[in-house]
């Protein structure tokens, strides 16, 4: 089971993007969060309004998330981060395991 993090330009990107994960079965939920993003690109500090996608998923679907992503996604570079989880709550495991099948 991974946790998957990705900043998107806006909420229509972020809808296209969860739109697409969920009907492809490579996540199972998706939380969408507004942030202000400050970060380095191209040697300079940079802001932004951003949508973080916070997306429940399992490891063996990482490469096709990231393909599906790139097809959609309007940055040069956007930042797709997954990190393992290492405890639950009680069935979730299950649950991602049965909706991606």
């Amino acid at each position: 089971m991974i946790a998957l993090f990705l900043t998107c330009a806006d909420e229509e990107e972020a809808e296209k993007i969860s739109a697409v994960l969920l009907k492809k079965k490579l996540v199972v939920c998706i939380k969408k969060v507004k942030v202000k993003s400050s970060f380095l690109f191209k040697k300079k500090i940079d802001k932004a309004d951003e949508v973080l996608l916070i997306m429940d998923s399992i490891e063996e679907k990482f490469s096709e998330i990231e393909k599906e992503v790139r097809k959609i996604h309007s940055y040069e570079t956007f930042v797709l981060l997954a990190t393992s989880v290492i405890k639950s709550s009680k069935g979730v495991r299950e649950w991602i395991k049965d909706e991606l099948k």
